[in-house]
């Protein structure tokens, strides 16, 4: 079987053009000619390679490493080996981020499947949709009547995108992605699988039955927003569903009606948030993580994995547990009640062996 590389370089960096894209600082004896045109884990590096450091998990592997650049946190530059080619910057991740999209720049949006440019043969695209010059529509995929969709954009194998749907320039709408009722904008990458403008989960229950109630809101994705694999994210019932600017939603996501997520929030796999939540500003939530409905997440909160929150949140507050609670507080009670298993089973003659049966 062979061994396909699914990402090959644009070009080649040097550390002269690493130092003027990151700021990063070269370490004394490090050439500015010397040339990267990949990039690698410290353990599994070599010639030609660049990795970085920021972990101090990580730490032993500098010993050994055989990259040809190795970005560094000024706090782990003197327990480097002497002459380890170094760039010293002050966030390596992000120094990495910025130099893996010089290298590979179609690893950062998903492209086409059929590497093709224009219409697919294959395509069905409704004669009343409007799509601009330079959108790449691949075989299978359905575009209703009206839509709209901006130059730049690809619609992966098998999409559907509805009638009236508006899609901005430079998108990348993956395979089997299904929007309706949605208005999205520039420069938005959603993966396989995603589902947006579906009716939300809305009915008048009672003892007769439970009635359906009509949802006639749209899903409004701002620009520059990310959507993972499999993401659900439903139209409102009488006013938008909204997803803010720069915001990055993992995949297995659930968003229900009405929900308010604001600009650059992070949402990890399998957070589920019910109808009519509020998240302001730069909220972080955990995967599997879940709120309540109609309750607001202040700017900057962050809800750990697999917390789940009932009542309003504060700005800046860090919350954890079931119900969810200020992360402090949730430590102590779980080390309480650690404390009171323990000496239950001294109580007992069970001892405190880890292994021992309750």
């Amino acid at each position: 079987m062979t061994d396909p590389v699914f990402f090959h370089a644009r070009n080649r960096l040097t550390v002269a053009d690493i130092v003027e894209l990151t700021g990063a600082e070269p370490v004394a004896g490090l050439s500015l000619d010397l040339t990267v045109e990949r990039v690698a884990p410290l353990d599994q590096a070599g010639e030609g390679d660049l990795s970085f450091l920021e972990n101090p998990h990580y730490l032993p592997m500098l010993e050994t490493s055989k990259a040809a650049v190795i970005l560094i946190s000024p706090k782990f530059v003197d327990r480097a080996p002497k002459h380890a080619p170094l760039l010293v910057a002050r966030e390596p991740y992000r120094a990495f981020a910025q130099i893996g999209m010089a290298l590979f720049p179609d690893a950062a949006r998903p492209q086409s499947f059929f590497g093709a440019k224009g219409i697919s043969p294959g395509a069905v695209v409704h004669p009343e949709a409007r799509l601009e010059i330079g959108v790449t529509v691949d075989p299978g995929a359905v575009i209703g009547p009206r839509a709209e969709i901006g130059a730049g954009t690809i619609v992966g194998a098998n999409a559907v995108i509805g009638p009236d749907v508006r899609i901005g320039r430079d998108c990348s709408i993956s395979p089997n992605v299904v929007i309706q009722h949605s208005l999205v904008g520039n420069r938005v990458i959603i993966h396989a699988g995603a589902c947006l403008g579906q009716d939300g989960f809305g009915f008048s229950m009672g003892p007769r039955g439970h009635l359906k109630v009509p949802q006639v809101g749209r899903v409004v994705v701002q620009d520059d927003v990310e959507i993972g694999a499999c993401t659900t994210i439903d139209r409102g019932a009488n006013r938008d569903t909204i997803i803010g600017e720069g915001t990055k939603i993992d995949n297995q996501v659930q968003i229900a009606h009405n929900v308010m997520v604001g600009r650059h929030c992070v949402l990890v796999s399998k957070v589920g948030i019910s109808g009519s939540t509020v998240l302001e500003d730069f909220v972080v939530m955990g995967g599997a993580s879940a709120t309540v409905g109609h309750i607001r997440i202040g700017m900057g909160a962050q809800i750990a994995g697999a917390a789940n929150v009932k009542d309003d949140v504060p700005p800046g507050a860090r919350m954890g547990g079931t119900p969810a609670q200020p992360l402090g507080d949730y430590a102590r009670e779980l080390a309480l009640l650690k404390k009171l298993v323990k000496n239950s089973r001294v109580r007992s003659g069970q001892g405190t062996d880890e292994g021992s049966a309750p």
